[in-house]
């Protein structure tokens, strides 16, 4: 049985497909106080344009030599290397998330879609996000083609 807390959640998904559209939804969704958590950083390149416009920002990484590389090419930025399904590793950063940047290209297969929405509720859920902006092909696809019932 579901938990009526469960599908009351406010936070707003954003769903960008390519690393255009991902960049492009920062001057909308990200303010100068807000405290952002990027994964799958890479090197950092998404990480610098989140901080120019955020209080603060940490880019994570499930590749120690993505996170190593970042740290080498951006000393002036915070970064981790994190498994996104370890939230209890995100919570462990202390930090008062309010926005989540989700760059989930490497999610392949028959199971991406699944893992996607299971990551973007789950963050919701424990970090109370005000929005996660997701890069996957595969969710905007799937939210392009879905309309919520209401009577």
């Amino acid at each position: 049985m579901a938990n009526e807390k469960q599908f009351k959640l406010k936070t707003l998904f954003v769903a960008a497909r390519g690393v255009q559209e991902y960049r492009a939804t920062i001057p909308t969704f990200v303010k100068p106080d807000d405290v952002i958590l990027e994964l799958g950083c890479e090197w950092g390149t998404t990480t610098e344009i989140l901080a120019q416009h955020s209080g603060e920002v940490i880019g994570t990484d499930i590749s120690p030599e993505c996170i190593q590389r970042a740290q080498q090419l951006r000393p002036h930025l915070h970064f981790e290397v994190l498994d996104a399904f370890d939230v209890r590793a995100a919570l462990g950063f202390g930090k008062p998330f309010n926005k989540v940047y989700m760059d989930l290209s490497g999610f392949s297969g028959y199971r991406a879609l699944l893992d996607v929405i299971a990551l973007t509720n789950m963050y919701a859920t424990i970090f109370s996000l005000q929005v996660i902006v997701v890069k996957s092909g595969a969710l905007k696809h799937f939210a392009s083609h879905c309309t919520a019932w209401r009577e």
